[in-house]
């Protein structure tokens, strides 16, 4: 198959062309994400030190290493601390880390998609899809212990697929897959204002010790689920980005447009049914287990094209790797700032995101002014 002019082949069985500027040799590939897996590595464990019971580093090494050779049973050898590391922190950081690159990993997809660097899932209304369907999960119980384990994700999931079926329809509608910045943000508005009316209608409905949990999970919270949740979580995030990764050299010659993808062999239609459907479900996953957590998705694939290129065979590993890594940074912020009390993390990345959006949102519009002249 020959490369249109401007673009280059993918090195793949199929030599998928991709933009030009994304040649990515494995070399630079393999090194981007050492480097990045180790910034995590060491993130993670940095985070595991910070609390309102700070634990020194040598004190750490201790516990985990304790922690690898009997288990359980170090918590009574070791003490409280090996306590707090086992079943308060190492849960919430790997929660906070599946999440962000989750969040990260879809906000990367649905940028390409739509065609636009504004996309987000909090900003799209599909985060507060999800939150109403949990929402509405708990309200009528199935979410408690045992079955609520596999049902409130999919309930989220649901709820997320019917905000991105909106939102599709919406770009369908506008021509050519693309969203223009306004329509964009005005259907995220939409979204955000009717799902936010309707879970706060479903929370009246609970009783107050429920509502009220319910209103700071909301908020977004990285409170470490038990470990079934935990392992269930860690399971539809592998999935979903597993599924995502493996279009990414579709991704790439779909930022060429929808009819440069058709004339290149690209079955359109089933990769964006793909990629929809994959990023409803990783949205639900990630919102029934911390809420809406905002910005993220927006953010990460910004910084991550900025510092590593457009290639989405690279982009989308080191969105996960970063998002994760940032969320958990954030989390630290949130739960030391105000030591011994902590705030939810969402109100962490909306500060950090909230200007970064701004920022975007004007650079865009004085381009556009510059174009226009």
């Amino acid at each position: 198959m020959k490369a249109h002019a401007g673009v280059a082949a993918a090195p793949s069985e199929h030599a998928i062309p991709v933009p030009r500027g994304a040649v990515l040799t494995r070399a630079r590939w393999a090194t981007v994400l050492l480097g990045l897996s180790a910034l995590a590595v060491v993130t993670l464990a940095a985070s595991l030190l910070l609390g309102a019971v700070p634990i020194a580093p040598g004190r750490l090494l201790m516990i985990l290493a304790e922690l690898m050779r009997h288990g359980h049973g170090a918590v009574d050898a070791v003490g409280s601390d090996a306590a707090i590391v086992l079943y308060l922190r190492v849960p919430r950081v790997l929660t906070g880390f599946l999440v962000g690159a989750s969040l990260g990993t879809v906000g990367a997809v649905l940028q390409a998609l739509v065609r636009n660097p504004l996309a987000d899932p909090y900003i799209l209304g599909i985060s507060s899809g999800a939150a109403l369907g949990a929402c509405v999960a708990v309200l009528f119980g199935v979410s408690v212990a045992g079955l609520g384990l596999s049902v409130l994700p999919l309930c989220a999931f649901a709820g997320a697929l019917l905000s991105i079926f909106i939102v599709y329809r919406i770009a369908a509608a506008g021509g050519g897959g693309r969203l223009p910045v306004q329509t964009l943000l005005l259907a995220g508005v939409i979204l955000n204002a009717i799902f936010s009316a309707l879970i706060m209608f479903a929370t009246s409905l609970m009783t107050p010790a429920r509502s009220f949990g319910m209103l700071a999970w909301l908020m977004g919270t990285l409170t470490g689920p038990d470990l079934i949740g935990l392992l269930l979580l860690t399971a539809y995030v592998g999935v979903g980005v597993t599924v995502l990764f493996r279009q990414a050299s579709a991704l790439n010659v779909l930022s060429l447009g929808e009819e440069a993808a058709r004339t290149l062999g690209v079955n359109v239609d089933r990769v964006k049914l793909i990629l929809f459907i994959t990023a409803a479900l990783l949205t639900g996953a990630v919102v029934s287990v911390s809420g809406i957590i905002g910005f993220v998705g927006m953010a990460i694939p910004h910084i991550v094209r900025l510092l590593f290129g457009p290639d989405h065979r690279l982009l989308l590993p080191a969105s996960a790797l970063v998002g994760g890594s940032l969320l958990v940074i954030a989390d630290g912020i949130a739960r030391t700032a105000l030591a011994p009390s902590e705030f939810p993390v969402g109100v962490v990345t909306a500060l950090l995101g909230g200007p970064f959006f701004v920022y975007l949102l004007v650079t865009r519009k004085r381009g556009a002014m510059q174009v226009a002249a």
